[in-house]
Parts: C-alpha cells; sequence; structure tokens
C-alpha cells in the first residue's frame, strides 16, 4: 500500500459501505423469515398435487432456502469489511504516530511517490543518529507491509467468495477477514504439501495435512482453493502415490492407520469444492472425468476412476459433476466388459496393486463401489444415473428380452437394470479376507437416495419433496425386478434395510396397489391419495416383493412400522369431518374404515409370511431378531409422528397435514405406535412355536388389535357417531385383507417355498 494512500485514507466510504451491508442485513432478516415462515411454510402446508408437488414446492423450498444463504453472504462480506476497515484505521493511527515520535526525534517523513523517505534534522540530529533513521524506517515499512496485506487479502477473500457461484449465493459464514485469508491461505500451503513427491513426503507433514483438511474441510473458499491449486491430476498422483508403499515405505509405516482418515478428509473436501461454481472447478470437474479412463502415469496400470472413486465416499459432490463422472464411468464400464458380457477384469484387485480405499470395506480397485457412495449422499444425481441408458437395443449386446409375441429379441438395459440385475461384480475381500459386500450394499444406498430424495440413512422432513416420476419410475422398475426374481435380494440379505426403507415411503403406492381388484377401483386414489407422482405397480409384483423383505428383520421392521402409523394416520385423515368434499373417499365410514383396515391387512398378512419363511425356512431366522429390529425403530418414528402422518409427508395429500402438527393426527398415530411397541415382545409368537396355522393367527390378532386402536382412537378424536362400531369393521377388514395375503401367497407359493396358512 502507498504511503499517502494510508496517511490520508479517508474512511468515510468505508464507514457508509459497513453501514449499508448492516442496513442491508436488517431487510434481509425479515425476508428469511418471511421466506421460511410464509413462502415456505405456506407451501409446506398446501394441498399440493400433480406438477406442483413436486416441481414447484421444490422450486419454492429451494428459493427459501437461497433467502438464508443471502443473509449468510451478506453477513460474511459486512464483517470482513468492517474488520478490514478496523484493521486499516488501527495501521494508520500506528503510521502517524510512529511519525510524530519520528518528529520528536529531530527526524521528518515525507510522501516520495509511492513510498517515503526519512530525513534527519542537522541540528539538532535523532538522539542515535543513523540508527534512530533506519529503524523509524523499518518501523515504517512494517506497518506499510501489514496493512498491505490487509487491503489484498481482504481484497482476494472477497472475490472469492463472491466467485463461488455464478448464480445465486454461497452459505460460507466468515466472522472476520482474518478467518477467510487464513481458510485460502491455508489451502496454499497444504496444497503445496500434496503437491510434492510422496518419496518426499515427511510424518509431520502428512499430520499438518490431515488435520488441515478436517479442519477446514466444509470451508467453500478453502476447498475450492485446494482443489484448484492441486489440481485434478495432482489429486489422483497424491492419493495414488501415498498408498503405495513402495514409495515412502517410512511414512507408510508410522502413519498406515490414519490414512482412512486423510481418505475421509480428502473426500469431504473434494465434495465441498466441488459445489463451488468458479472456472477454476468446473475445469477441475471436466479434467477428473476426462483423466478417468485413463492411467494415473506412464508405469501405471491403475486408472484414474479407481483412484476418485475412492475420494468420493463422503460429503455431498455437485450434481452435475456426478451426472458428467457417472456417464464416462459407465461408458469405461461398457468398453471393459464387452457390453456387459463378462465381468471387468480391468477393476480387479490384483496381488501387486495398491489398496486405494483404506476403510477396510473393500480394495478401492473396482470404482463403481465408491461411485456408488457418492450417489447415496446426492439424491438427485442418483434418481438421474439409475433412469439413465446403459445399452440401447441397437448396441452390440447379448442381453435379450421378449416382445409383444413372446419372441426373444434384443433390449434396452438402464443403469439400474445393468447394476441390480446383470453386472458381474469383481470379486472384493474385506480387511478380515471375508467377502465384501460393500459394491451391492452401496448400490442399494444409492437406490434409497434415487427413490426417496433423500439421502441415504436419513429420514423424511416436511421439506422433503413429494415423488417425482423419475423416481416413481425407479421404484417400480425396483419391485419388478425382485418380483421377476426374489433371490436378487434374499442372495443379498444386507440390501434389505435400505429397500425395506425405499418400501415405507411408498406405502400409499404399495396399498394402492393391493386394492386393484376392488369393488370400488376407482375410488382408490382418494383413499390412499398421494402428492407427487404415483408408482404404478403390478398387484402380483407387491406382494412378492413384500414377501421377500419380509424376510428380513431390518427390511420387515422399516415396512412393518411403517404401515402401523401410515394406517393410523389414514383412520385419522378419513375421519374428519373437516376433509373437504373433493377429497373424501365417496363411500360410507364402515365401507372406508372396512377398506383401510383390509389394505393393511394384506399388507401385514404378506410380511407376515415373509417373517414366517425367514423363521420357518432354511434361513432359522429368530424371532427375536424380528423383534429387535422393529424395536430400534422406535426413536426413528417417535420423530416423525408429529408430521401428523407417522412417516414421511409426501404419504398423505392434504391441507390437513400441515395443521395436523401436535393436533389430532400426531395423537391418533402417537398412540397406535405406543400400544404398537408395548406389544412388541419376540414370546407373542415364541409362545406357538412352528405351528404354522397358530403363528398366522397371532399375526392376525396383533393386526386386528391395532387396527382396532387406531380406529377408536380417530373416532375419539373427532367425535365419530359411529365410535361403537368401529370395532367389528376393522375385524372384518383386517381378516379379509389376511385373507387377501394368504391368496396372494398362494399363487406364487412355488417362488417362495414355504406353507402357506389357510
Amino acid at each position: 500500500m502507498d504511503f499517502e494512500a494510508l496517511h490520508s485514507a479517508n474512511f468515510a466510504t468505508l464507514d457508509t459501505t459497513v453501514s449499508d451491508w448492516t442496513k442491508m442485513l436488517d431487510k434481509l432478516t425479515d425476508l428469511k423469515a418471511d421466506a421460511k415462515d410464509g413462502l415456505r411454510g405456506k407451501a409446506n402446508k398446501a394441498n399440493w398435487t400433480g406438477y406442483n408437488a413436486t416441481v414447484s414446492r421444490e422450486f419454492i423450498g429451494k428459493t427459501a432456502e437461497e433467502f438464508n444463504d443471502a443473509y449468510t453472504q451478506a453477513e460474511s462480506i459486512r464483517n470482513i469489511i468492517r474488520d478490514t476497515q478496523d484493521e486499516l484505521k488501527t495501521q494508520q493511527r500506528l503510521l502517524k504516530e510512529a511519525i510524530e515520535r519520528g518528529r520528536g526525534n529531530h527526524m521528518s517523513v515525507k510522501s516520495a511517490g509511492a513510498g517515503f523517505t526519512v530525513t534527519p534534522g542537522t541540528d539538532p540530529k535523532p538522539a542515535n543518529g543513523q540508527t534512530d533513521v533506519d529503524k523509524l524506517r523499518t518501523e515504517l515499512e512494517g506497518i506499510l507491509n501489514t496493512a498491505t496485506e490487509i487491503d489484498s487479502t481482504a481484497s482476494t477473500s472477497l472475490k472469492a467468495l463472491v466467485d463461488l457461484t455464478d448464480y445465486g449465493f454461497s452459505g460460507q459464514k466468515y466472522a472476520d477477514r482474518d478467518s477467510a485469508a487464513n481458510a485460502i491461505k491455508e489451502a496454499e500451503n497444504l496444497a503445496r504439501i500434496a503437491k510434492k513427491d510422496p518419496a518426499d513426503l515427511t510424518v509431520q507433514e502428512f499430520d499438518a495435512l490431515n488435520a488441515g483438511l478436517k479442519k477446514y474441510s466444509g470451508d467453500e473458499l478453502f476447498s475450492e482453493r485446494f482443489a484448484e491449486q492441486l489440481g485434478a491430476k495432482g489429486m489422483l498422483e497424491f492419493w495414488a502415490g501415498i498408498n503405495d508403499p513402495h514409495n515412502n515405505s517410512s511414512l507408510f509405516r508410522e502413519r498406515r492407520e490414519q490414512f482412512d482418515d486423510l481418505q475421509k478428509n480428502l473426500s469431504l473436501t473434494l465434495a465441498t469444492a466441488t459445489q463451488a461454481d468458479t472456472p477454476e472447478m468446473r475445469r477441475w470437474t471436466w479434467d477428473m472425468t476426462d483423466l478417468g479412463s485413463q492411467p494415473i502415469s506412464k508405469n501405471s496400470t491403475t486408472q484414474g476412476f479407481q483412484v476418485m472413486s475412492n475420494l468420493m465416499r463422503w460429503g455431498n459432490f455437485d450434481d452435475q459433476f456426478l451426472k458428467s463422472y457417472g456417464t464416462e464411468l459407465m461408458e469405461t464400464e461398457k468398453a471393459a466388459t464387452s457390453n456387459g458380457r463378462h465381468g471387468a477384469t480391468v477393476w480387479t484387485h490384483m496381488g501387486m496393486d495398491p489398496y486405494l480405499n483404506r476403510t477396510g470395506e473393500d480394495s478401492g480397485s473396482d470404482p463403481m463401489i465408491g461411485f456408488l457412495k457418492a450417489l447415496s449422499n446426492s439424491p438427485d444425481a442418483a434418481t438421474d444415473f439409475f433412469n439413465d441408458p446403459f445399452l440401447s437395443k441397437d448396441e452390440d449386446h447379448d442381453f435379450k428380452t421378449k416382445n409383444e409375441d413372446g419372441k426373444e429379441v434384443k433390449g434396452s438395459l438402464s443403469n439400474f437394470d445393468y447394476l441390480f440385475e446383470e453386472r458381474d461384480w469383481p470379486p472384493e475381500r474385506d480387511k478380515d479376507g471375508n467377502d465384501s459386500i460393500s459394491g451391492k450394499n452401496n448400490l442399494a444406498m444409492a437406490l434409497e437416495a434415487a427413490t426417496t430424495g433423500h439421502p441415504a440413512g436419513e429420514l423424511p422432513t416436511v421439506d422433503t419433496p413429494p415423488h417425482n416420476p423419475e423416481q416413481a419410475k425407479l421404484m417400480e422398475s425396483l419391485v419388478t425386478s425382485i418380483s421377476e426374481d426374489p433371490n436378487r435380494l434374499k442372495d443379498n440379505a444386507f440390501m434389505s434395510d435400505s429397500v425395506g426403507q425405499i418400501a415405507s415411503e411408498y406405502l400409499p403406492d404399495i396399498n394402492r396397489a393391493t386394492a386393484d381388484g376392488g369393488d370400488n377401483n376407482e375410488s382408490v386414489p382418494k383413499l390412499f391419495p398421494i402428492a407427487g407422482t404415483a408408482a404404478d405397480m403390478q398387484h402380483t409384483d407387491v406382494t412378492r416383493f413384500l414377501a421377500t423383505v419380509g424376510q428380513n428383520p431390518e427390511g420387515y421392521a422399516a415396512i412393518e412400522v411403517g404401515q402401523k402409523a401410515y394406517m393410523a394416520g389414514l383412520m385419522d385423515y378419513h375421519l374428519n369431518p373437516d376433509l373437504p368434499a373433493d377429497s373424501r373417499y365417496p363411500h360410507s365410514a364402515e365401507e372406508t374404515i372396512k377398506e383401510i383396515a383390509r389394505r393393511s391387512g394384506e399388507v401385514e398378512g404378506t410380511l407376515a409370511i415373509g417373517r414366517q419363511e425367514a423363521v420357518l425356512g432354511e434361513a432359522k431366522a429368530k424371532d427375536d431378531d424380528f423383534e429387535h429390529a422393529t424395536n430400534q425403530k422406535k426413536n426413528t418414528i417417535s420423530g416423525l409422528v408429529g408430521l401428523g402422518v407417522g412417516v414421511g409427508t409426501s404419504f398423505i395429500a392434504s391441507p390437513v397435514v400441515g395443521a395436523a402438527v401436535g393436533g389430532a393426527a400426531g395423537t391418533v398415530t402417537g398412540v397406535v405406535m405406543e400400544q404398537f411397541f408395548k406389544d412388541t415382545d419376540p414370546q407373542n409368537l415364541a409362545s406357538v412355536g412352528h405351528d404354522v396355522g397358530l403363528r398366522w393367527e397371532a399375526s392376525k390378532d396383533a393386526q386386528t388389535d391395532m387396527t382396532r386402536v387406531a380406529g377408536e382412537e380417530a373416532a375419539k378424536a373427532h367425535n365419530h357417531p359411529d365410535a361403537e362400531r368401529i370395532q367389528e369393521w376393522t375385524r372384518i377388514g383386517t381378516t379379509d385383507g389376511f385373507d387377501d395375503a394368504s391368496t396372494a401367497a398362494r399363487r406364487m407359493a412355488d417362488d417362495l417355498e414355504t406353507e402357506i396358512p389357510t
């Protein structure tokens, strides 16, 4: 900074700027509140249907979130400017004080171009002569250097913050200039370490890199600068390099146990970096995708996809990057498998190959495993990926399908078809030498995200949009696939927790499917209203699907608990006298309650058949495994009852849902679920042993009781005049539903290979 610029600086303009930003924050505070409570709140409570239920509602939610980001970015800008202003004022004060001290010691300071001169007096002279002159000059230069750094880092930080997004606002928050400047500085320092030859990396540098990435992995400025400085190729070379024990045996020996932490911290950092919409990161993502199918170096057989996919297992990566990356990965898969004719030997871990995944779950050689884990955290990208084509019928491949005449013809495959049904997965082992399950387990989690619209392992919230056509289409494919070959799930039982969660969020669609042959079929959509796009599934497919998922304790528990809560929510919904006329099921209360009880009874009966197969069949599962898994859902469901519909806000589409929070709906569902968990006891079925008929009756009696409680509580909540007759109605409906389940299962007894109760 010029001497004169600092010495004569008038900070009035900067004061005004800080004041203006502060006023802007006050306005944004009001707008943020209006967006949350008004725009978003009303959207969540509105009776969205069709296109508006998915696209419009989601758009409003994202728009409302932009007000939060706008406030955060404005606050960060204000804080950086205010901090810079205060620091520059301090440096100006120090400059003037130093000049005054010099004048008192017979020295004068004058501006000279961009710099200054210190001139000693001749009579009298400075007390210590030239020594005092040099000391004053050094002090002034130090002040100017500090001011220059303050000004430069503030400018860099502000520009970098604003440039993070071309559209919208960054949600990164900084309390002052130092925090923003330090993030950028630390990114550049750590990038220099990562650029080193892995053979020369010291333990101290490894520790500094690991600690820095852990601290700053969620910082947008840091992450963008680190990735941009290291570059896509540099990132691949670094991770592959340090995982080669021959490169740096000392580091590998002393820090091998911390490699998994570094892998996670790198992944989180890169995920944050890809969210930055800067030219540098657009180039980085393009380069990384382009390098995917190429060896990382001249003498290596390891490809870029194999390295990068292991740095994608944590964090939320940019959707567009994942889409481009996934497209190129599948093209490479096609080339490696001759369009699916054989396994991808190029992804098979060989003896001398480095272990690119340090979690111990698998070697990291198959890039599909890490990529699918990334998709499990990015629902929109996952939905698009699984629905994308893998092979068209016009390409050279051996996959057949039957046409309308029953003749075998060449078919087309989506990415879902290929990965879930056809892929020959490369053999993988975990750290204990056992067959690894991470590939198909990550596939199940990615499907969970793709079908539900939220990251795998999480639950739907009031802000989760209803299912869109692409999600519903994928759900249809999943149910059909498992129905066609139940072993696709039974042979990979570890996938059932995700598949069960998926099913629990499509219970309206599943209940609709069971009613396909009912007398009031045209009214079914009103009995089981759906806000978004309904998954159109065949009754027989749903039966096979439920009976298959029901053979696994975690899958069974997810649907069992969800269906109980959904049934209670439906009872409350349809007995509410305030329900608008155009939303009502156009039949009597008796028919309504019987039909709800019947459809719920069929779902529960089909699950009971699946559980029976697991306990009495070859699997030899234990009843208490099922009860334990069910009880584990207790905390999960308690957090959702307050939403008014039990499980997932997209279950019931009506204005009363939003108003029901804390009201009758929460009370009715809460009472039912409390009773359900109280009655969940492994001894309930253990007492009847392996007698198929007795087990069936015990399951039916338990469901009848729960349905009765739901009906009676709903009637009580709404002062329904037929409260005394509900017990009989629910008994008849549940009995019919269990009979339907038995009949449907009997048709597929050869597939289930189990004894069907009569």
